[in-house]
């Protein structure tokens, strides 16, 4: 979902590198000092530990199957060449043409030894671009296939609920303490109601309605044209997200060396587990945006040790943010959006950081917003496609983007905890698109290559977790999850 880059441009892997970072480390990573408190550090330590682990089993399976569906399109290319040629020889039917006739009758096929003895070495190059959509038709069936495009619909539904939340809920907060009769007081633990002033007779649920209208009516319209992510475009904003994290971890730390650190987390609550798990899984999320990633990486020889490390770094980033934040500030003060935390005066007395760290995810958040809703947009087009069919005017340009913007805007409308709205986005359908998923890619990929290429055929770009053991330990955790989410917001639910 999203490109990051357009095919063909290549660039090394260490630039690969820098834009998985990029990517991963997002507006999960400013929900997580909150969950990481209300869990407790040290269940919150060994779940984070334990989600990267499973993330990074789950991003080498993608990979894997990245490479099986390049090696299949290479190897059908290579025999519609060998077809035409032979129909220039001789006008018979050679018995490829069957094979090529309807991709799902596996049964049909057989190995085809001659595509091993052309190089069977390079026959697993990642090099043309294949999306998990394509991936999902490529191996599954019509039931997974839509079972797939289900899933990465909710999670990007989630996405912009979320995104639309925290633009208004960030504008809200750093003005009705501009503007308001309490300035400089966001973050310093005074608990504010919905129906508190913000200025005048304004409520700051009114202003923050008015932030989210606002939103939509800037930002909405995007849906329904296309818009790319620039090159540009991605390098203000990692840039900002650079300068505001290590802000961030900076003035923390200033502050505990200090003395004033007030936070005295617990070891562990249970209660705060479903969230953080939530949380967790959507701060590790990159799996459906890896075919854009890696792709243009020009030597892919140590790809996996390279996302490896790209997972040790985000490991040791958000243990350090979270373990900063916890220990700086008591945890009801804590907000759901870390950056807001920083706005108090007492925290900052510089007024232009106290603003730019406030303000930080309104600008993130925009640049991103039209990207993942035109992502879901055309989502939502190829599920309902079928092969020689065109959508009317009205149904392609009305309402595909009607049915991809109203939803979250709704979601946005009647909530605006961002904590839950994370915690839910990533415990239901970034669960699935993160253990689910790749896990099935991988079990259906390697079965495919199989039949295809002979049993003796490895993919080069095999995941080091090569052993069906790891695919079925994925699927049970997956499944667990689910169930273990569900029952305790039914009983959470229940004591209310």
């Amino acid at each position: 979902a999203g490109g990051i880059t357009d095919t063909g441009e290549l660039y090394s892997p260490y630039v690969g590198l820098v834009y998985m970072f990029n990517l991963i480390v997002g507006t999960g990573a400013l929900t997580m000092p909150k969950a990481f408190a209300t869990a407790g550090w040290l269940v919150s330590l060994v779940l984070l530990m334990f989600l990267g682990f499973m993330s990074y089993m789950t991003t080498t399976f993608v990979v894997e199957a990245m490479a099986a569906a390049n090696a299949q399109l290479r190897w059908k290319r290579m025999e519609k060449r060998k077809d035409d040629e032979d129909e220039d020889s001789s006008s018979g039917v050679s018995d490829s043409d069957v094979l090529l006739q309807d991709g799902y009758e596996r049964a049909e096929t057989r190995p085809i030894l001659s595509v091993q003895r052309r190089g069977s070495p390079n026959i697993f190059e990642i090099t043309e671009r294949v999306e998990m959509g394509q991936m999902a038709s490529m191996f599954f069936n019509k039931v997974g296939v839509n079972l797939f495009y289900f899933c990465i619909i909710i999670y990007l539904y989630g996405d912009l609920a979320i995104y639309a939340a925290a633009v208004p809920v960030s504008l809200m907060q750093v003005t009705c303490s501009a503007i308001g009769n309490h300035s400089c007081s966001v973050g310093d633990g005074t608990k504010y109601n919905d129906t508190d002033k913000c200025w005048g007779p304004i409520r700051r649920i009114d202003a923050y309605r008015l932030y989210l209208a606002a939103f939509t009516l800037l930002l909405g319209p995007f849906t329904f044209f296309n818009v790319q992510k620039t090159k540009y475009l991605q390098i203000m904003t990692s840039l900002m997200r650079w300068i505001a994290f290590i802000l961030m971890i900076i003035l923390a730390l200033i502050r505990i060396s200090r003395g004033q650190a007030e936070g005295h987390p617990s070891m562990a609550q249970l209660s705060g587990i479903r969230n953080l798990f939530g949380v967790c899984v959507y701060s590790f999320m990159c799996q459906h945006s890896l075919p854009s990633l890696i792709t243009p990486i020009s030597k892919k020889r140590h790809v996996n040790k390279l996302v490896l490390l790209d997972y040790v770094l985000i490991l040791a980033f958000y243990s350090l943010l979270s373990f900063t934040a916890i220990y700086c500030f008591r945890n009801d003060t804590l907000m759901d959006m870390y950056t807001l935390n920083f706005t108090n005066c007492d925290i900052v007395g510089v007024a232009f950081i106290r603003y730019f760290l406030g303000l930080f995810p309104v600008f993130t958040i925009s640049t991103n917003f039209p990207i993942i809703a035109v992502t879901l947009r055309n989502n939502w087009k190829t599920l309902f496609h079928r092969e020689g069919g065109t959508y009317p005017w009205v149904v392609d340009r009305i309402v595909f983007p009607a049915i991809t913007l109203v939803p979250p805007v709704l979601v946005a409308f009647c909530t605006h905890d961002l904590e839950s709205l994370v915690g839910i986005t990533g415990a239901y359908a970034g669960n699935g698109i993160q253990y689910l998923i790749p896990a099935c890619l991988a079990y259906c990929s390697r079965k495919d290559t199989q039949l295809v290429f002979g049993s003796g055929t490895v993919n080069k770009h095999l995941s080091p977790f090569r052993h069906t053991f790891w695919i079925v330990f994925v699927l049970i955790w997956g499944f667990s999850c689910f169930v273990f989410v569900t029952a305790n917001i039914v009983l959470s639910e229940a004591k209310l």
